[in-house]
């Protein structure tokens, strides 16, 4: 799926980046396929516009802040957060001609985050309770780019086959090659499978799990949030309570920008965060060595029969089936390279 050419992901709210990396000005981003700039206002709030001067096409992310605007580091043409042009240095009586604006996009904060809609936003950003619930604490992981398609990670993110293969050398068991348990369920964000499984618990994953043992059970809950955001949760038999929040944002239609946070129920002497983001970054870097050989493009096809009989599979085939839905509903068809070549 070209995610480029579909107008209505426009509409939906994108995680991306961490607020922190606004303390350091203008942030440039490509959000699919569309370049903007994002900045922080005087109240600490986030602001997004194309990254265009309307001027000289100049960056304006190549720019500064000054209180509540952004400044063209060219001429210094100053912007507000509705995209306007509200301060021309060189013009007589600060004369604004009619037109000097730059588009402006939907744009908040939310779980110490940067998000972003292109245009009207169809629903709002998913709610995850645990971000304020006391007991739990939340932890930064990742920002970081990937050559694949957002389809192609939220697929795999709810792939327990993958796990005996792709994950041999973590927690994955190449002798258990399917779950004990694996349940799906349509809700109306999208959907969630729940998955119980037998995983390998190396001593590099003891504090992680909470468990010494050589293995250990865990129990998924794992939600897919339309149209590219997955929830994790992960129970362990000691009472551990691990969230796992990842976002893959696309960036164009082959690379996107992954975000995940995640929260747990103990401290930090219980397990210290860096202990945690080392693991998941082994774990993700073998996730990445795969991913990054798949077809980013590949269609949206639901009439796989091979997949259709097998319970690994029913995940992707109920995403490509929703967005499809969800295309069709808003007078699209999906779009792909063979169709945009066509």
């Amino acid at each position: 799926m070209l995610v480029t050419q579909q107008k209505t992901l426009r509409r939906f709210w994108y995680a991306i980046m961490p607020m922190e990396k606004l303390a350091n000005g203008p942030q440039p981003f490509t959000l699919l396929g569309e370049p903007i700039v994002i900045w922080q206002k005087s109240d600490g709030s986030p602001a997004a516009v194309r990254d265009r001067c309307c001027h000289r096409t100049a960056k304006l992310s190549k720019g500064f802040v000054e209180g509540d605007h952004i400044v063209c580091g060219y001429h210094g043409w100053q912007y507000d957060c509705r995209g306007a042009c509200v301060k021309i240095p060189q013009s007589p009586g600060n004369t604004i001609p009619p037109g000097a604006k730059v588009d402006a996009f939907h744009c908040q904060e939310k779980y110490g985050y940067v998000w972003v809609a292109l245009e009207d936003p169809l629903k709002p950003v998913f709610e995850i309770p645990e971000h304020a619930a006391p007991g739990y604490r939340c932890i930064q992981q990742f920002d970081v780019r990937w050559q694949t398609g957002a389809l192609r990670l939220m697929e795999n993110s709810f792939d327990a086959a993958h796990f005996a293969f792709v994950h041999k050398g973590t927690f994955g068991q190449f002798h258990a090659q399917k779950p004990e348990f694996f349940e799906i369920r349509e809700t109306d964000y999208g959907f969630e499978a729940e998955t119980r499984l037998v995983i390998n618990n190396p001593p590099a994953s003891h504090r992680i799990t909470g468990s010494t043992e050589p293995t250990t059970r865990r129990h998924f809950r794992n939600q897919w949030h339309l149209p590219f955001n997955r929830r994790l949760g992960l129970s362990y038999p000691n009472g551990l309570e691990h969230l796992i929040v990842t976002c893959a944002t696309p960036i164009d239609d082959a690379h996107i920008q992954i975000l995940q946070w995640l929260y747990r129920n103990d401290s930090e002497a219980d397990c210290p965060a860096s202990e945690l983001n080392d693991w998941d970054l082994r774990v993700i870097a073998e996730d990445k060595e795969i991913l990054e050989t798949v077809d980013a493009d590949a269609p949206v096809d639901v009439s796989r029969r091979m997949e259709q009989n097998m319970a690994a599979d029913q995940p992707g085939l109920i995403m490509r089936r929703r967005l499809l839905a969800l295309l069709q509903a808003h007078g699209e068809q999906e779009v792909h390279r063979a169709t945009a070549q066509a």
